[in-house]
C-alpha cells in the first residue's frame, strides 16, 4: 500500500483546518445535484439576516414607546416615525420581536429538505466510493468502523451546517448590527463595550472547554474501566464463584466507581466555574453599559427609554452565547467526523481502471498466467513467477497445502489484486486493460461459504442478474437442486433468508450459490472449496448441482478433497508459491510427488477414486 494510504480511518484523528473542512461542507449545497434547492438556500439566508435585523430594531422600539410615556413629543423620530404613541410603537415592537423568532422557525422548516439532502447526496458518495475501494482495503477495516465513520461524518455535516449557519453565523451578525445600531444612535462607547464583552466571553468559554475536554476524556477513560469491569464480571461469574472471589470482584468495582466518582465531581466543578464565570462576564458587561447609559440619562444627552434598549439589546446578543461552550466541543469532534469522511472519500483504491480501459469481450473462456508473482501486505511468502494456460472449456482443479496461493490465484483472476510482477490474460485481454465491472461479469463465483443478504430468496438467487424474471430464477434454481425447496416454502421466493442467511441449512445456502452463478451464466466459473464445509449427504447434493453449472463452460476448481477434482482435465498443484506439479490425477499419481502423498492421506492408500468419493467432474470433462 502507498505511504499515504496507511493511515487507519479508525483512528481518534486531529481536527484539519476548520476552514477547510467547512469550505469543503459548504461545497456540497452548490453542488449540481443541489441546484434545484438554490433558492430555498438563499431564502434561507435571508430570512436569517432579516431575523436578526428585526431582532436589533426591538430593542429601540421599545426604548421608543418608554421614551414615549415620559412626554417625549419626539418619541419615535430616530425610526422616521415622530410622534407616534406608545401604544403604536409597542405594537411595532411586539411584530418586530415577533417575527425575529418567527422567521427562524420558518425558514428551519422549509430548509430541512435541503440539509437532508446535502446529507444523502455525501453518505451515497462515501458509499459508493468506499464500495468501490480495494480488497485490501475492507479486509483490513471493521465495517462497524466504517459505517460509524459514513453515519458520524454524515450527522455531523448536517449539524455543522445547521449549527454555523443557524447560531453562530446569526450571532455574529446581530453582533455586527447591534454594534453599527448602538454607535449610530446612542454612541460608539455602547458598540466597543458590547464587542469586548462578546470577545472576553468567547475567549474564557473556549479556554475552559479545552480545559474542560482533557477532564471529560480522563473521565470517559475511567468510565469505560468501570464499565469493563462489571460487565466482565458479571459474565464471568462462574469463574468468580468458582474462586470464591465475589468479595474481591466488588472491592474491584467500588476502586473503578470510586475513581470514575472522583473523576465526574472534578468535571462537575469545571462547569461550576464556566458557567459562573459565564455569567460573571456578562454581568460585567451589562454593568459597565447601565452604567454609561445611566450617566447619560442624568446629564440629559439620554432617555430612560434609551437605557432599557441598549440593555435589551445586550440580552439578546448574549443570549445565543449561553451554548457556546457545548457548542465549541462539537464543533470541534463534528470538524473531525466531516474531515474523516472526506479522507474515505478522498482515498483512492489501490487496484483502480485504467483512464483507457475498456470492457471485457467474453471469449470461450481461456485462461493465462504468465510470471506472475504477488504476495499479501505484510507477508514475506506468495506466488513466485507463477505461469499456466487454461484452454478454454477446460476444467481445472487447483491443489495444494494451506497457504500454497489457491486461493490467492482466484483474487488475482477477479482482479481483487494487481500482480506485482507478470500479466494475466483472459480470452487474450490483459485483466488491467478492462473495466473491473465487466471483468467480474465474466466470472461466477461459488465461495465455500455463501454469505447471503438479508433479503428475500429471490433476492438473493438473482444478484448476480437482477433484471431476471421469476421463471429465469425458478429455472436457474432446479438446475441448482433447490426447485422442490422453494416449492415446499409457504412464501415461495419471498422468504427471507435472515442474516447471512441463517434460516438456511448449509446445504440450501451452497446451492444458492450455485444457482445464482447459473441465473448469471458467466463464461467462467470459479469453485472456492464450494463443498468442504459440508457433511458426505449434502455434498452429494451440490456436487450434482456444480456438476450442472459447470456445463459447458471454463472451471476452475479450488479444493481440500482431491476426490472432487480427480475427473478434471488436468490439475495444477501448488507448494511454497509455485506449481510444482500440472497434470491429470493418473499423471500425478504416477509422480509420486506432492499430489501423490495428498491423495494417498486421504484415501487411505488407494490411488483410484472410489465409487463413493464423488469424481464430481469426471463425465462432463474426460477428453
Amino acid at each position: 500500500m502507498p505511504p499515504d494510504q496507511s493511515d487507519d480511518i479508525e483512528s481518534k484523528g486531529e481536527a484539519a483546518p476548520f476552514g477547510r473542512s467547512v469550505s469543503r461542507m459548504l461545497g456540497v449545497l452548490f453542488r449540481p445535484e443541489m441546484r434545484h434547492w438554490r433558492f430555498r438556500i438563499f431564502l434561507a439566508f435571508f430570512l436569517t439576516v432579516g431575523a436578526k435585523g428585526l431582532s436589533v430594531l426591538a430593542p429601540v422600539l421599545m426604548g421608543e414607546g418608554i421614551n414615549a410615556l415620559t412626554g417625549d413629543e419626539t418619541a419615535g423620530a430616530r425610526l422616521g416615525v415622530a410622534g407616534m404613541s406608545f401604544v403604536g410603537l409597542m405594537a411595532l415592537f411586539a411584530a418586530a420581536r415577533f417575527l425575529a423568532s418567527a422567521l427562524p422557525v420558518i425558514r428551519d422548516a422549509f430548509f430541512s429538505p435541503v440539509t437532508q439532502d446535502a446529507q444523502r447526496l455525501i453518505s451515497v458518495d462515501v458509499f459508493r466510493h468506499a464500495q468501490h475501494l480495494d480488497l485490501q482495503f475492507h479486509l483490513t477495516r471493521r465495517s462497524g468502523a466504517l459505517n460509524r465513520i459514513i453515519e458520524r461524518g454524515a450527522t455531523a455535516m448536517e449539524y455543522l451546517l445547521r449549527f454555523l449557519a443557524f447560531n453562530i453565523g446569526p450571532t455574529l451578525v446581530e453582533l455586527a448590527f447591534a454594534a453599527v445600531v448602538l454607535a449610530y444612535l446612542y454612541g460608539i462607547q455602547f458598540s466597543v463595550a458590547a464587542i469586548i464583552t462578546v470577545g472576553v466571553y468567547g475567549a474564557f468559554t473556549i479556554v475552559v472547554t479545552e480545559w474542560r475536554n482533557k477532564q471529560r476524556r480522563v473521565l470517559n477513560q475511567a468510565d469505560t474501566r468501570l464499565r469493563g469491569i462489571a460487565v466482565d464480571t458479571l459474565s464471568n461469574f462462574e469463574t468468580v464463584k468458582s474462586f470464591a472471589a465475589e468479595d474481591r470482584e466488588a472491592d474491584r468495582y467500588d476502586g473503578a466507581l470510586r475513581e470514575y466518582n472522583r473523576f465526574y465531581v472534578t468535571v462537575m466543578k469545571s462547569l461550576a466555574f464556566l458557567n459562573g464565570g459565564q455569567e460573571f462576564i456578562m454581568t460585567l458587561g451589562l454593568l459597565a453599559v447601565g452604567v454609561m447609559a445611566g450617566y447619560g440619562a442624568v446629564n440629559g444627552t439620554m432617555q430612560v427609554g434609551d437605557v432599557t434598549a441598549i440593555i435589551l439589546m445586550l440580552f439578546n446578543i448574549y443570549r445565543p452565547l449561553n451554548i457556546l461552550g457545548w457548542a465549541w466541543r462539537e464543533i470541534k469532534q463534528g470538524t473531525v467526523d466531516i474531515e474523516k469522511l472526506f479522507q474515505l472519500l478522498d482515498r483512492k483504491p489501490v487496484v483502480a481502471d485504467a483512464p483507457d480501459s475498456e470492457a471485457f469481450r467474453p471469449g470461450i473462456g481461456e485462461i493465462r498466467f504468465e510470471n506472475v508473482s504477488f504476495a499479501h501486505e505484510g507477508r514475506a511468502s506468495g506466488l513466485k513467477d507463477v505461469s499456466f494456460q487454461i484452454p478454454g472449456g477446460a476444467f481445472v482443479g487447483i491443489v495444494g497445502p494451506s497457504g500454497a496461493g489457491k486461493s490467492t490465484i482466484l483474487k488475482l483472476l477477479f482482479r481483487f489484486y494487481d500482480p506485482k510482477h507478470g500479466q494475466i490474460y483472459i480470452d487474450g485481454q490483459n485483466v488491467v486493460d478492462v473495466t473491473q465491472s465487466t471483468l467480474r461479469n465474466a466470472l461466477g463465483l461459488v465461495p465455500q461459504e455463501v454469505v447471503l443478504f438479508n433479503d428475500t430468496l429471490r433476492f438473493n438467487l438473482a444478484y448476480g442478474h437482477p433484471d431476471a424474471s421469476d421463471a429465469e430464477i425458478m429455472t436457474a434454481a432446479r438446475r441448482a437442486q433447490l426447485g422442490v425447496f422453494i416449492d415446499s416454502l409457504p412464501a415461495g421466493l419471498d422468504t427471507r433468508v435472515g442474516e447471512r442467511g441463517l434460516k438456511l441449512s448449509g446445504g440450501e445456502k451452497q446451492r444458492v450459490g450455485v444457482a445464482r452463478a447459473i441465473l448469471s451464466d458467466p463464461p467462467i466459473l470459479i469453485l472456492d472449496e464450494a463443498t468442504s464445509s459440508l457433511d458426505s449427504s449434502t455434498e452429494e447434493e451440490v456436487q450434482h448441482a456444480l456438476r450442472e453449472a459447470a456445463r459447458g463452460r471454463t472451471t476452475l476448481a479450488v479444493a481440500h478433497r482431491l476426490s472432487t477434482i480427480a475427473g478434471a482435465d488436468f490439475i495444477l498443484v501448488l507448494d511454497n508459491g509455485g506449481i510444482s506439479e500440472q497434470g491429470s490425477h493418473e499423471e500425478l499419481i504416477a509422480a509420486n510427488g506432492v499430489y501423490s502423498q495428498l491423495w494417498r492421506r486421504q484415501s487411505n492408500g488407494e490411488t483410484e477414486p472410489r465409487a463413493h468419493a464423488h469424481p464430481a467432474f469426471a463425465p462432463q470433462f474426460a477428453k
